[in-house]
């Protein structure tokens, strides 16, 4: 894995719609900040425990998610070919949330084993059953489980939040691609800054 680079440049950058979160419609998704990707997420840890903090005080409910295989099916798994077989499997130290990004014990953790948080999860019946419209996106990688994820979440009717400095991946190229992309056709984009600006903190 790559030495994590992250975006430094402001949302404003790659921005092409504003809008703001409403925190009575929104949740925090925090997207496999897990000791696997310790690497790549160490870089992003004080912009994520920010956000969560952030969103915390604003009452909108923290949702991990934790990529993870199991090992008697991984073979059946198109990331295993993808990857090699380099993947994360269901019970080590690497499956485990990074202790410093400061998940609680309330807190719901969604288990998934490909790059959308959506996928075999419930996590949209989940969203629904809470009354949640809106998502906002943070974690890793930026470009693969977090971009699918909001993708997903976009064509499944929810209003999408990106984090351009709360989301990492394994090269600056790659990270710029996503928040173009998402900018052009799924996301508004945020960071910390415009999120305790606009939700009033």
């Amino acid at each position: 894995m790559s030495v994590s680079r992250t975006s430094k440049s402001s949302y404003r950058r790659f921005e092409t719609r504003i809008k703001d979160p409403n925190p009575e419609k929104s949740v925090l998704l925090v997207i496999d900040m897990q000791n696997y990707f310790s690497s790549i997420a160490g870089a992003i840890i004080p912009s994520i425990t920010k956000t969560i903090d952030l969103c915390r005080r604003a009452s909108i409910p923290v949702i991990f998610t934790r990529h993870s295989h199991d090992p008697a099916v991984q073979s059946r798994n198109m990331l295993a070919e993808w990857w090699n077989n380099d993947l994360i499997i269901d019970g080590t130290p690497e499956a485990e949330i990074m202790p410093e990004v400061g998940r609680r014990d309330g807190d719901m953790v969604v288990g998934k084993d490909t790059y959308s948080a959506f996928r075999g999860t419930r996590l949209e019946e989940r969203l629904k059953e809470m009354g949640v419209e809106e998502v906002i996106i943070t974690g890793v990688m930026t470009n693969l489980c977090c971009e699918t994820t909001a993708r997903e979440a976009f064509v499944r009717g929810f209003r999408v939040f990106f984090s351009t400095d709360a989301t990492a991946t394994s090269s600056e190229e790659l990270h710029e691609a996503t928040l173009k992309n998402m900018a052009y056709g799924f996301a508004y984009l945020v960071d910390c800054q415009r999120l305790c600006k606009c939700l009033s903190l």
